[in-house]
């Protein structure tokens, strides 16, 4: 079969007489002639264009140049360069101008930044003198306000004014029972600035001292000389006081020679007018041998009276004197907390004899008794205590026989068990003490239940005394309900869900309310004595004698650093703070309230002092002003304590009533070792209007450094 063309190709043959081979060497040649022209092209035209274009400009002609560089004016020949120019050279006037009158402006600014400083310091001197008019102005009104208001005089310490005799038209009683101090009492010996003088019978010098306890003897003794208000005077006295008990039972006179000794004191006058009676009690066993004795118009002081015995508001209960000569051991006084002790309540007691079986010695002792017996409740006490106690419900303690003997008691009344130790001890362990009043109702108050008080009050238990007619000592003056629980005995009942629902709050409040009354009023002989005179005292409204005065040891001090600006100085707006005082400070008026103080605070001031010296307001002439507000402070902030609601200028005023024109006050700031604190805290009060003085107490054993210097803020400041 014959072959084609591209078949000979393939095979490699040669047809035609060799076409196939030129065919490809023309093909060849061909594509090697375009790659050589194209890479000619792509190579020498750029080489010579470049140089055509370098060296075009060379020519003579310049008009020829295209491409070489013109001259400005050659620029500006063209419209739009030109239009260019021309903007250009007015913003270059334009920022020029700007620049002109931007340093003119600063230059302006500066001025009148100048006038407003100088307008801001005159503003401020017009202010200030503007200031010192008003206070110039305010001070001429308190003057004239001063001058004006006639109506209460300045008072100065009143001169003492003594008796001189009795009151002959002295009015007698109908009865010596009926004594009270309107009808008993001579107030015509006790002037309202006497100072309460009292003159102390020696026992010594008549024949019932030798019958008296010695310790009782030695501890009054040693009372009473250092008493403020006893004096050896007896014609300026206004109260004589006699010590009378405890006696001795071996020696103990009989009832009609002690009252003839009484009558034959040298100050009785006939009735007795003006005397105290004291009878007091160191034992457990109770002495009532003053009630079978006349003891006319003279006041009675001690721990047991019958009904018909006492004269309320005249007589005195006291609380028996435990500790006569020794101070009690306060380390050993159980602490307040916790509230709960191991047992709700405790009761150790034994009646020697029951109220029906004691009618008749009562009635032999007690003539003066009339009508029916009086319900004896104790059996349904007893039922019901031992009830509590057997159910479990809270763990109680009471027993109604004494493992040992018992102390001597009245009839119907409960008999102490044991030692005072071991009553002290159960105590400790009880949140309540219950104290059972005797069974006869006309024994108000006896020897017996004041020990049980005492000793209750001593180690924290609340007591719950069973027994509403009963007069617990200085019963006229002292909220008892606010330390214990009096309960009729008709309630015993529901006694133990009454002292179940008592909050700890409340427990805790009486509890240290109890121990207040046992420091102030019972603790010591010193206490019994003082607290026995400031009742009668009170009771006819005599201010209290003095603190005496005693000039304070100041710590030398450099002052002269200048203090920081006044605060009062600065813009506060509506606010007023008062004039700032431009005269030197002054003292206010002392002796406004010397003998109103008395009759208006007397249960305040009782319950809420921490010392039978102010109980009964015992300051009225004290040298700190009454009409200073005070103010308490660490170092860093004040804490009013007195004067009103406190604030400063204006509210402080008014907050004292407004009463006097001008009112100052003193603030006291306590300190130790914190001196930069101090300094800064002193010069804030620079300018504080109504301000006194400063009283620093450096209440520390290192003296400030002697290089501190102190600001000076316009009033003294002692340290």
């Amino acid at each position: 079969e014959p072959m084609t063309g591209s078949t000979m190709l393939r095979n490699g043959g040669v047809g035609n007489g060799g076409q196939p081979w030129v065919l490809r060497w023309s093909s060849r040649i061909r594509l090697t002639w375009l790659s050589f022209t194209l890479f000619i092209i792509l190579v020498f035209f750029p080489l010579i264009a470049h140089y055509y274009l370098t060296t075009i400009d060379d020519a003579d002609d310049a008009g020829k140049r295209i491409f070489g560089p013109r001259t400005g004016n050659e620029l500006c020949e063209v419209k739009h360069v030109q239009d260019l120019c021309r903007i250009r050279e007015s913003v270059s006037e334009e920022l020029l101008q700007l620049e002109a009158k931007r340093q003119e402006l600063n230059s302006e600014i500066a001025k009148l930044n100048l006038k407003i400083e100088a307008c801001k310091k005159s503003i401020e001197n017009a202010k200030q003198d503007l200031l010192q008019l008003k206070n110039v102005i305010s001070q001429t009104e308190h003057s004239y306000k001063e001058l004006m208001a006639q109506n209460q005089p300045k008072l100065s310490l009143p001169i003492r004014l003594l008796p001189d005799k009795d009151d002959a038209t002295f009015p007698l009683p109908k009865s010596s029972r009926s004594c009270r101090l309107h009808n008993c009492f001579d107030y015509s010996r006790c002037p309202l600035t006497s100072g309460f003088p009292v003159y102390v019978y020696n026992s010594d010098d008549y024949p019932f001292g030798s019958s008296l306890d010695p310790l009782i003897k030695q501890a009054f003794e040693a009372t009473v000389r250092t008493n403020v208000y006893v004096t050896e005077n007896a014609n300026i006295a206004c109260v004589y006081i006699v010590l009378v008990g405890e006696m001795q039972e071996p020696a103990m006179p009989k009832p009609t020679e002690l009252e003839q000794q009484l009558h034959s004191l040298p100050y009785w006058r006939t009735d007795g007018h003006n005397h105290l009676i004291i009878n007091l009690s160191r034992k457990s066993e109770t002495q009532n041998f003053l009630y079978n004795i006349s003891t006319g118009r003279a006041m009675v002081a001690q721990s047991t009276f019958y009904e018909a015995q006492y004269r309320p508001g005249f007589d005195i209960v006291i609380s028996p004197l435990v500790h006569a000569m020794s101070e009690p051991n306060f380390l050993e006084i159980p602490p307040q907390v916790p509230v709960k002790r191991k047992y709700l309540f405790s009761f150790q007691g034994e009646k020697i004899e029951s109220l029906r079986s004691s009618l008749q010695e009562v009635r032999s002792f007690e003539e003066e008794i009339e009508g029916n017996a009086p319900a004896d409740y104790d059996d349904r006490i007893i039922t019901t205590l031992k009830a509590v106690q057997d159910s479990k419900l809270d763990f109680v303690l009471v027993e109604f026989t004494c493992k040992n003997q018992p102390k001597a008691s009245l009839p119907t009344e409960w008999a102490l068990c044991g030692e005072r130790d071991d009553r002290l001890e159960l105590l400790k362990l009880s949140t309540f003490a219950l104290i059972i009043t005797p069974g006869d109702t006309r024994l108000v108050i006896s020897a017996g239940c004041a020990m049980r008080l005492f000793e209750a009050l001593e180690v924290g238990a609340i007591p719950v005394v069973l027994g509403e007619q009963v007069q617990l000592p200085y019963n006229d003056v002292i909220r008892w309900n606010e330390a214990a629980l009096i309960i009729p005995k008709p309630r015993i009942t529901e006694v133990h869900f009454l002292l179940r629902s008592i909050s700890d709050n409340d427990l805790l409040a009486m509890r240290r309310q109890g121990r207040f009354l046992w420091e102030t009023y019972f603790s010591t002989s010193d206490n019994v004595f003082s607290t026995v005179l400031a009742v009668i005292r009170t009771r006819i409204q005599i201010p209290a004698a003095p603190i005496r005065e005693e000039t304070a040891v100041e710590i030398p001090h450099r002052s002269g650093k200048a203090a920081g600006t006044d605060p009062n100085m600065a813009d506060n707006g509506d606010l007023d703070l008062g004039p700032v005082e431009t005269e030197p400070p002054y003292a206010s008026p002392k002796y406004l309230r010397n003998f109103t103080l008395t009759a208006m605070d007397i249960y305040r001031n009782w319950n809420s002092a921490p010392g039978p010296f102010h109980l009964f307001p015992y300051t009225p002439f004290d040298p700190v002003l009454p009409s200073e507000a005070k103010f308490l402070g660490s170092g860093t902030g004040f804490r009013p304590i007195g004067g009103g609601a406190g604030g400063s200028g204006k509210e402080f005023q008014a907050a004292l009533g407004g009463n006097v024109p001008r009112e100052q006050f003193t603030v006291v700031m306590l300190t130790y070792e914190r001196e930069e604190v101090l300094m800064n805290s002193l010069e804030r009060l620079n300018g504080l209007p109504y301000l006194n003085k400063v009283v620093v107490v450096w209440n520390s054993p290192k003296l400030p450094s002697e290089d501190l210097l102190w600001p000076d803020i316009g009033v003294p400041i002692m340290v």
